[in-house]
């Protein structure tokens, strides 16, 4: 006798569960809410009928705002981060490193300076009394990891002759706040419209890793 086979409901398309389904259009729905109204002022209901599900549903899949509103921005976080360190090409021996250097550092600008990541960088910083750990996972998974991923490479940039450092965390750091520190404040503080545009943002790359070069680069000339 053949035992029937058991299949997993699915859309047919990407493989993905109709309960895998459900939480993406939660997590979509949720995230538009808490971006729009704050954490205060999102509400579980406004939230389950803009995914199209019950309010029920939605406690099946997080059991409460808390853990949705975690949920969103250690998400987003690792998001935007994915796209700015899984995507660095490897340093070759022919590469320029002025252009790749500027080439990092648009990338990371152009990722951060949204109007969504703003938004839950402003989220966050308003909601830090009442979620002192979420600020640490946003910074730890934000900044902290970009300043990382940063060290290990002008580590290995320096084992290769190219730039001259002791301390590749300070370098790390300096790099960072070279590139990012006046249009990020701008955009934190004056809001979304204040966000640069990609010319502009160009700009900022270039003339960072100009200024940084010119104390951690071998070739002074750069």
């Amino acid at each position: 006798m053949t035992r029937p086979v058991s299949v997993r409901p699915t859309d047919g398309a990407g493989g993905e569960t109709r309960s895998a389904q459900k939480r993406r259009a939660i997590l979509d729905a949720a995230t538009e809410v808490f971006l729009k109204c704050g954490y205060p002022g999102a509400s579980m209901d406004e939230i389950a009928a803009l995914s199209s599900v019950s309010k029920q549903t939605v406690y099946k899949h997080f059991e409460s705002k808390e853990a949705l509103f975690v949920d969103i921005v250690t998400s987003m976080t690792d998001a935007a981060g994915d796209m700015v360190h899984d995507r660095t090409p490897v340093f070759e021996a022919d590469d320029d490193l002025a252009a790749y250097l500027q080439d990092y550092a648009y990338r990371q600008l152009t990722v951060v300076l949204t109007p969504r990541i703003m938004q839950l960088r402003r989220l966050v910083i308003a909601e830090v009394n009442r979620f002192p750990d979420l600020a640490r996972v946003l910074y730890g998974r934000g900044p902290a990891r970009a300043m990382a991923a940063l060290a290990a490479l002008f580590e290995r940039l320096a084992a290769r002759g190219l730039l001259a450092l002791d301390d590749p965390a300070m370098a790390a750091a300096h790099f960072n706040w070279l590139v990012m520190s006046e249009p990020l404040n701008r955009a934190m503080l004056l809001g979304d419209a204040a966000i640069p545009g990609p010319d502009e943002l160009r700009r900022c790359a270039v003339e960072g890793v100009r200024v940084f070069l010119a104390a951690y680069g071998t070739d002074r000339r750069a």
